[in-house]
């Protein structure tokens, strides 16, 4: 994957910026320490005349959301907040319909935006209601987790999940603008932290081998902070712009950013996306080692990659196995139902990113069931 140079900005020598290159809906990308409490000048800038639908959820709002919402009262901006219950349940009908609802009374019109202040779970839901209400309104992401801010801020994904999966339900629909202040990583649970680590982790392994590398020499001073950490972050912001702007529905190489997730998204719905159990991030980890595993199983790799790659997820200290999630799991079976209810599935083929090495991730479709099959009940067992 090609590196396309940070730019810091003019204004502020310690914050990086990163460019997401669609045409006219291109967008910025602001990454550093302290961009929170520059958010109401940034946002003014941008959308000088829009009030604002800020929604978060309950344990962001008791952090984050008076520093943010002074920045906009700051920089002239009417907002009115809405908040949710912290959870991956909470990306489900019955929030994005109150949401919608709540948008509406605050009378928002078109020109307005909506924002989302929060992780993964608020930003997908947030875009998802911005791209809905009055058919599309203007969406900004100011991502509070190190996950949203390297990987589901960025792209336009947005959605909500169904009994049938994860996400099998949302829009494309590009933020305006992410500001990503990576002093409130700091704040994190250091469970969260590494969830988000794996995102990173994974633009190293799928397309840029010496930033893999990159990460095994300063992963300890990313998970401390500095400049490490924004460089990180940055580095992760880059490698996704370049593919979201090669192909932003996901129709070809976009789909390579799905590393481990086919199998991870499998591992979330079969604990019920019970968080206690499993987040995301840990679902994506134990995800690329099964991508990786299943890879080797193919001839595409040999052990040595296998076993660097565990290596350094299990450094940080995100789970490698299967069994590294507690409680009962379903059988092999139920896994294969989940996974061919997945959104890269065509025709009812089965498609997976795998690997010929470290950076060098490809997409297969047409993956016999009978291999994944044997191969999950296998890694089941052990």
């Amino acid at each position: 994957m090609a590196e396309t140079a940070l730019v810091a900005n003019s204004s502020d020598a310690d914050t990086m910026n990163v460019r997401v290159e669609l045409g006219n809906r291109s967008y910025d990308i602001k990454i550093g320490r302290g961009v929170l409490g520059s958010a109401g000048a940034e946002i003014a800038q941008l959308l000088p005349d829009a009030r604002l639908a800020v929604i978060t959820d309950e344990t962001v709002a008791g952090i984050h959301l008076k520093p943010f919402s002074e920045s906009l009262s700051a920089a002239g901006l009417d907002h009115t907040v809405i908040t949710v219950p912290a959870g991956e349940s909470t990306k489900c009908f019955r929030e994005f319909e109150r949401l919608c609802d709540e948008v509406l009374a605050a009378r928002l019109e078109r020109g307005d935006a909506v924002v989302a202040l929060g992780g993964g779970v608020v930003g997908d839901l947030t875009g998802f209601v911005s791209a809905a209400v009055r058919r599309g309104m203007a969406f900004i992401q100011v991502p509070t987790t190190l996950l949203a801010q390297v990987d589901s801020s960025v792209g336009g994904k947005t959605g909500i999940n169904s009994r049938h999966g994860k996400n099998l339900i949302g829009a494309f629909h590009q933020p305006a603008i992410v500001l990503a202040d990576t002093a409130i990583l700091d704040t994190l649970p250091i469970r969260d932290f590494r969830a988000g680590y794996a995102e990173v982790a994974k633009y190293g392994l799928l397309g840029d081998a010496a930033f893999f590398a990159w990460l095994e020499d300063n992963w300890q001073a990313v998970f401390a902070g500095g400049p490490e950490r924004d460089e990180a972050v940055a580095r992760s912001c880059q490698a996704k712009a370049d593919v979201v702007a090669a192909d932003e529905l996901e129709s070809g190489r976009r789909a390579l950013l799905n590393l481990g997730h086919t199998f991870g998204h499998a591992l979330e719905a079969a604990v019920s996306y019970e968080t206690e159990r499993l987040v995301h991030g840990e679902g994506v980890s134990i995800g690329m080692m099964l991508a990786h595993e299943f890879s080797e199983r193919l001839g595409l790799i040999g052990p040595e990659t296998v076993d660097r790659v565990r290596k350094h997820l299990t450094d940080v200290g995100l789970p490698d196995r299967i069994q590294d999630i507690p409680g009962q799991l379903p059988p092999a079976e139920t896994f294969l139902d989940i996974i061919a209810q997945d959104k890269k599935v065509s025709r009812g083929a089965l498609t997976f990113i795998l690997t010929r090495g470290i950076g060098e991730a490809f997409v297969e479709k047409g993956v016999d069931p009978a291999l994944v099959s044997d191969f999950l009940k296998e890694k089941l067992e052990i």
